[in-house]
């Protein structure tokens, strides 16, 4: 067990130093590759003569099969990889059970990807800003204003705190690097088929419904491990605030998840996020939430990730504690 621990704080040390480059392969991209490789051979209306009701739990089924074949195959391989890595000695299974954790987690690379919409705001204007953040959010950016991309900047930071983050590190913490990267694959499956469009409303149903139950009990340990960040992190943050701000929004959201961390980090902040955003063209009305007590700045963006740092250390600090005193009782 002891092991274990070294290996999970090991990962965490590495995604903290390394993050990560470009030029290494990451399984998520593997798992990305299936999803997308699953999607275009069973997400089709081909050959079906049937009613639209008919036709729509067809793709249902089918979005269940992609999802159980996606997490089988990702259990599996990890599996795999530990066992073959354990059988040659202890120390190869640590390092590979290292460095699985630490490709498992995303503190570093949600900072790095974060921060360039910050450093393009800073030194190239709005224009740049856009074409930054249209990187790592999902709506139109061409509509936002330099506060706009501030907001999508912020807001993806604080969800991804848990979905990136504590999440993946809890799972990690609890069922070792296989269980990580089988709740990675829920994520990736999500964020790749959880659209409330023609093509996977009821395909990705499953999927996102998956997503929302995995991530129900991570999102409010997040919050809470965020609103005591904010308690201890400086005078930049508002522990109170955010307490009171998560308490108030942390539902105002289509997801059951996602405002769980958006509500404190803009009570944190003192400011408001979320309210309408263009998605493939289409207006999508969304509640606000945070009370705007002053205007967003882009140096909120480094706000948010020193926020988000905090918060991991925490989250890091916790499972440790609670792995540890596993190994004592038992």
């Amino acid at each position: 067990m002891c092991y274990h621990i070294f290996a999970f704080i090991a990962g965490f040390v590495l995604d903290l130093l390394i993050g990560d480059p470009h030029f290494i392969p990451h399984p998520v991209r593997l798992i990305g590759s299936l999803i997308s490789f699953l999607d275009k051979r069973l997400n089709c209306d081909a050959g079906y003569n049937i009613s639209e009701k008919k036709l729509n739990l067809t793709k249902y089924k089918r979005g269940m099969l992609l999802a159980f074949t996606v997490i089988f195959a990702t259990f599996a391989m990890s599996v795999i990889i530990l066992v073959a890595a354990y059988s040659i000695n202890l120390y190869a299974g640590v390092i590979a059970e290292a460095v699985m954790t630490w490709q498992i987690l995303a503190t570093k690379c949600l900072r790095v990807e974060s921060m360039r919409v910050y450093d393009a705001l800073r030194t190239d204007g709005v224009d740049a800003g856009r074409r930054a953040v249209s990187m790592i959010v999902g709506r139109d950016t061409s509509v936002l204003d330099e506060s706009g991309v501030t907001r999508a900047a912020v807001e993806t930071i604080a969800e991804n705190t848990s979905d990136g983050v504590i999440a993946p590190m809890l799972y990690t913490a609890i069922g070792g690097p296989v269980l990580g990267f089988v709740y990675k694959a829920v994520n990736t499956m999500d964020s790749m088929l959880g659209y409330k469009n023609d093509k996977y409303m009821y395909f990705g149903r499953f999927a996102a419904r998956l997503d929302d139950v995995v991530n129900f009990i991570p999102a409010r340990i997040s919050a809470y491990l965020m609103i005591a960040a904010a308690f201890i992190g400086g005078r930049q943050f508002d522990g109170k605030n955010a307490y009171r701000i998560f308490k108030r929004d942390r539902f105002n959201h289509a997801s059951p998840n996602s405002a769980q961390t958006e509500s404190v980090c803009a009570g944190a902040l003192r400011v408001q996020l979320a309210g309408d955003a263009v998605y493939f063209g289409k207006l999508v009305k969304k509640k606000y939430i945070g009370d705007g007590l002053r205007e967003i700045e882009y140096e909120d963006i480094k706000r948010a990730n020193r926020l988000m740092y905090i918060t991991a250390f925490l989250c890091e600090l916790l499972s440790v504690a609670v792995m540890s005193l596993g190994l004592i009782l038992l």
